[in-house]
């Protein structure tokens, strides 16, 4: 049986190309998203470049028929955007408040539903799926790009060996497992059998071989890892040949302050990079202070300050006895060298970014298309650092499984040029460590 999915606005912001995802079956747009499209074509960000991306490819549409009847798609499925009152009258009325937009959603998808249509109603809208579930309508998330996060690649698997083996790693700094069916640049834990304190951290070299860890990677800007996760971030943010690194896991782990110190050093003493360049979405946490005065320069401080402090320890670490506001100057110097670059995500899509170090703190509250915006923004000799908590977002529209930086990792784990870790441990402190165990 044919099957109607009626989808909800929130869905055509995500993806723009949804609306080819559900092949050989019909997609009903109710009237009331494109009006809510219409609200968000002019805006700049992603939501508005996703609005005029379903408007335009609407308009494609037009050209094959009346929008109103149905047309035809490419995937042999059929659009339709509802416009007949008829269909509406007395739907729900008094149930569902008329003049809110997602209940007007809700009511196209109940009537098709009533009429006998095998509907479907796609939202990434908890709460309007619950109120079209409750209706006995069958409701979905918009499953593409999204991950089992339960299963999510962490980079790190332990394998237990016998002692020889162990000791033929030590003696030649490698060992071959060919059995071992291992992904590139993946972290192993080598455990003797029967010598549970035996152990050695390698790294997959391919072709099944194990190597060991870089010796000269003790400390990096004065940083010394505390966890064998730290070190193995370490690992992947120092070498050159992994230009794309994904750092996961709870706040206190380490992952800015690590992707700062890293990019750093590469590019201050090793001069391997000619800029470093940090960016983050606009997202805040909480209810919104709205407009903040100032320059394009001064509103960005204000988003930057986590970034701002983890280099003021950065600093501090490296002038021990200055003052705090000697190290802020330091800050600035290297902004008004163009060695440091703090810039907003709106600014980065058309860019071209070669031979720079590019962290993207909080890329947990992206969408999987963001990501791709800005992954592919890197020139020849760029290395990027996306770096995240999905336990921690913000937009309201993606989980631990839909975000980008979950996608990034699942999608990217064969490839040879990246390096993933999931962290664990908070190392900021005692108390920071106890919140995010306890509270």
């Amino acid at each position: 049986m044919n099957k109607t999915f009626v989808l909800d606005t929130n869905v055509l912001l995500h993806d723009h190309t949804c609306i080819e995802s559900f092949a050989d079956n019909t997609v009903v747009l109710p009237m009331a998203v494109i009006e809510e499209l219409d609200k968000f074509k002019r805006d700049t960000s992603e939501l508005g470049r996703n609005a005029r991306g379903v408007i335009r490819r609407l308009d494609m549409l037009r050209e094959r028929g009346r929008l109103g009847e149905g047309v035809s798609m490419d995937n042999g499925g059929t659009l339709r955007i509802i416009t007949t009152q008829s269909l509406m009258k007395n739907v729900l009325k008094g149930v569902l408040q008329e003049e809110i937009p997602d209940n007007q959603i809700i009511r196209v998808a109940y009537a098709l539903h009533r009429r006998g249509d095998r509907v479907f109603f796609v939202s990434k809208d908890i709460n309007a799926r619950i109120k079209a579930d409750a209706l006995g309508i069958e409701v979905m998330d918009f499953e593409k790009q999204k991950v089992n996060f339960d299963e999510l690649f962490t980079g790190l698997r332990e394998i237990p060996v016998k002692p020889e083996v162990l000791d033929e790693f030590y003696a030649n700094h490698n060992v071959d497992l060919p059995e071992l069916d291992l992904l590139p640049n993946e972290f192993v834990n080598l455990v003797g059998e029967g010598h549970e304190h035996y152990t050695a951290l390698a790294r997959s070299g391919g072709n099944g071989k194990l190597i060991q860890l870089n010796p000269k990677i003790e400390s990096v800007w004065h940083i010394k890892p505390r966890s064998r996760e730290q070190r193995m971030a370490l690992e992947l943010l120092m070498d050159d040949s992994v230009h794309l690194v994904t750092l996961m896991g709870p706040a206190g782990t380490g992952k800015t302050l690590l992707a700062l110190a890293a990019g750093l050093e590469k590019i201050v003493n090793q001069k391997r990079y000619d800029r470093l360049l940090v960016t983050r979405p606009i997202m805040p946490f909480g209810k919104d202070i709205g407009y903040l005065p100032g320059a394009k320069e001064e509103k960005l401080t204000n988003w930057m300050l986590p970034i701002f402090d983890n280099l003021t320890y950065l600093m501090l670490k490296t002038n021990t006895g200055e003052h705090k506001h000697t190290v802020r100057e330091k800050i600035e110097k290297l902004q008004r060298d163009e060695v440091l670059e703090l810039e907003a995500l709106t600014y980065i899509r058309g860019r071209s970014i070669p031979r720079q170090y590019v962290i993207v703190d909080e890329a947990q509250n992206l969408t999987p298309h963001e990501v791709k915006t800005i992954i592919s923004r890197a020139g020849e000799g760029t290395k990027m650092v996306l770096t995240g908590d999905p336990y921690q977002i913000d937009n309201p529209y993606l989980d631990s499984s839909s975000n980008g930086l979950s996608y990034a990792v699942e999608r990217m784990k064969t490839q040879a040029l990246h390096g993933h870790v999931t962290l664990n441990k908070s190392e900021r402190s005692t108390l920071a460590a106890l919140a995010a165990n306890l509270l």
